[in-house]
């Protein structure tokens, strides 16, 4: 090429920057005109900013060892952070690639939309580069859509100077950074942070930020779940940005594209948290009920449960392992379900929580009411005990006809003679129970499983719960099993009530707190303390050596077992001084399951119970040893008058025998049968 063309062409690029640069001119004194006009005509039908920054928060549920169990949020999945806990590195990071004049314009920089104008010119791509600030970005995604209207854009540039007269530059880079989206669902930079490289914004490295602040450019494309090559691509971009505006170093810069990002394991999106996921629809509904509806999934609460992850996964891993295999149903649900709870003795303290299988919403640990079976007898016994009732003192086993033509009958078939309170509650026996209740009075009974926790008994009307069918479980209503952990746990606590709870603290998106019972919890005596005793003596004996031989640990432990007459539900409700665990299995449908409490659900509370404990020190029940000693002479009385009656059964049946015989041979003598059997023996 000649100088002289050189020369010609030199003046010409300069005088097309000048034609552009003189429309430019006279396209923003337009533009500026209209906006005046716009600004004026919308001035009054601006959203407050003042009131409406805030964006929605997921809320975060932890377990009582403060490890996250999940996070809940409506439509966006954002975990908001002061930008006290953001690394500079970020911060620099997003200014650098996003508004290099961030600290120097009022919410619009001019300069910077020439600029991105003229690069868009010279590189053909209308779209190539934008123009708009941090500040219009959080304008537009805070108030406005995405639109690319002249109207939207106008409004955006108003927004923007409103924020800015309203707000610091820190706040507005905190908020932007809390708004954004960065693909996977993920939106703030914390969210964000978790999801892509498993930790807090706090802890992140300038090769991470520097990653992090390229995504809301193009969050699909750039995401390192989808191409490493392609975000690796766009960091470089935000580093060499970094570098060249003085934020670090060129070989900082280096460093950091060469440095291994520690990617996290990519979560399917949309998908959901399965662990403890009956435990959480729970906790969400609790504080549904007490807030508002949108609270949990809008607000960011910081929700502290009483749930113990370690404890929950061995419930999850018991229900797995010893529940039937099963078949599906016509709801394609599988048959038979099962379902656990388990409470901390003395403070109430939910540990852990399964309610089924986890093919449905249904939680049948707190929503489900089943007949109990013989799990209710204890209630019994206790009301026995406190109306002067001793474990040694005899009750009839004889069969009976009551009102109504009811014949019961135990669930062996036999029957006969008087027994022991202890032995009839240890071997589960149905007609002494009754006999028993008949005896207390069912009122006395049914007023003091209420005062444990049993909240579904009906006291009233033309069908109640005040006959003594219920002293064996058959109910009206029947009971959940939530109220079976609690009634239970009252035997635990040496007669005092807690009522459970799954919340031990809530936190607002503030820091405010909302509720904390982390406190000692409020307990009331509901039984008296030597009936209680009593009771727990009784109850060590069912595993010990009755219907819960299943459910032995190799501690001390206490419990009790219960199947209804067609086997359609099966329960063992057991507890140590520590825990209190009941489970249950049974069919959703009207198909009887075919298991008794002594099979399937003691062997899924000695499996759970065997291994929850496994931190706690082997403890004995608070049994007085007069009581233990009241016991033992009762017992060994028992045994002694069991045995000296069974001998005076086998005396009176040798009688009854020596007494045919001898009969029969007077009997002989006379008839001469004898005499005949001399005379044919003698002549052989």
């Amino acid at each position: 090429m000649k100088n002289s063309e050189i020369y010609r062409e030199k003046p010409k690029k300069s005088f097309m920057k000048k034609v552009f640069v003189f429309f430019m001119v006279i396209f923003l004194i337009a533009a500026a005109g209209a906006a005046a006009g716009f600004m004026v005509s919308v001035s009054g039908r601006l959203p407050d900013v003042t009131a409406n920054m805030a964006p929605s928060a997921s809320s975060q549920i932890y377990d009582a060892k403060g490890r996250l169990i999940t996070t809940v949020h409506a439509e966006e999945n954002r975990i908001p952070v002061s930008i006290s806990q953001v690394p500079q590195n970020l911060q620099n990071a997003f200014v650098a690639a996003e508004d290099v004049r961030f600290y120097e314009h009022h919410g619009v920089d001019p300069r910077g939309i020439l600029r991105a104008v003229w690069n868009n010119v010279i590189t053909h791509n209308a779209t190539g580069q934008g123009g708009s600030t941090i500040t219009q970005q959080l304008a537009r995604n805070a108030f406005l859509t995405q639109e690319q209207t002249l109207k939207r854009k106008l409004l955006e540039v108003v927004l923007a100077f409103e924020i800015e007269s309203k707000y610091t530059k820190q706040q507005i880079l905190e908020m932007y950074m809390n708004q954004i989206y960065f693909g996977q669902g993920a939106y703030g930079i914390q969210t964000a942070s978790r999801i892509y490289f498993g930790k807090d914004v706090k802890d992140l490295n300038l090769a991470q930020c520097a990653l992090l602040a390229g995504l809301p450019n193009s969050p699909n494309y750039y995401s390192p779940f989808r191409s490493v090559e392609a975000a690796k691509y766009r960091q470089g971009i935000v580093l060499d940005q970094m570098a060249k505006y003085g934020y670090i170093t060129e070989a900082e810069a280096r460093e950091a594209k060469a440095a291994d990002l520690h990617l996290a394991k990519p979560k399917p999106a949309g998908g959901t948290n399965s662990t403890a996921s009956y435990f959480i629809n729970y906790v969400i509904q609790t504080l549904s009920d007490k807030y508002d509806s949108d609270s949990i999934y809008k607000e960011g609460l910081q929700v502290y449960t009483t749930l113990d992850l370690d404890m929950q996964e061995k419930a999850e891993k018991a229900i797995a392992a010893d529940l039937p295999q099963g078949s599906k149903d016509s709801k394609g649900l599988t048959q038979p379900q099962g379902a656990l709870i388990s409470l901390e003795v003395g403070t109430g303290y939910i540990r852990a929580m399964v309610g089924g299988r986890g093919e449905d919403h249904f939680n049948r640990a707190v929503q489900m009411t089943r007949q109990p079976g013989s799990s209710f007898k204890p209630f019994v016994y206790a009301a026995a005990f406190e109306n002067k009732f001793s474990p040694g003192d005899l009750i009839s086993n004889e069969k009976k006809t009551y009102a109504g033509g009811w014949t019961p009958k135990n669930y062996e078939g036999t029957s006969g003679g008087k027994v022991t309170l202890e032995q009839a509650l240890v071997d589960s026996m149905n007609i002494p129970t009754i006999d028993l209740a008949n005896r207390v009075g069912m009122s006395k009974v049914l007023n003091l499983a209420e005062a444990c926790g049993i909240t579904t008994l009906v006291k009233d009307g033309p069908q109640n719960d005040n006959n003594l069918a219920a002293s064996i479980g058959g109910l009206t209503n029947g009971v959940t099993l939530y109220d079976m952990a609690t009634a239970y746990s009252v035997f635990a606590n040496d007669g005092n009530l807690v009522k459970p709870t799954a919340i031990l603290k809530v936190v607002d998106r503030n820091g405010n707190v909302l509720e904390d019972h982390s406190t000692k919890p409020e307990s009331k005596r509901v039984i008296d303390e030597d009936a209680v005793y009593k009771l727990n003596a009784l109850l060590e004996e069912v595993i010990s050596r009755g219907t819960g031989g299943n459910a032995a640990i190799g501690r001390p432990a206490a419990g009790k077992t219960g199947t209804t007459d067609d086997e359609h539900d099966a329960w063992f409700v057991g507890y140590t001084p520590d825990l209190v665990t009941a489970v249950w299995i049974g069919d959703d449908t009207n198909t009887n399951a075919g298991y008794t409490g002594g099979t399937v659900p003691a062997a899924i509370w000695r499996d759970f119970m065997s291994s929850a404990l496994s931190g706690y020190r082997v403890k004995n029940f608070n049994i007085p040893e007069s009581v233990r000693s009241q016991l033992a002479a009762a017992r060994e009385a028992a045994a002694k008058k069991a045995a000296e009656d069974k001998k005076k059964a086998e005396e009176e049946k040798k009688k009854k025998e020596d007494s045919k015989s001898a009969g029969s041979k007077l009997l002989d003598k006379i008839t001469g049968k004898t005499a005949a059997a001399d005379t044919a023996k003698d002549g052989k």
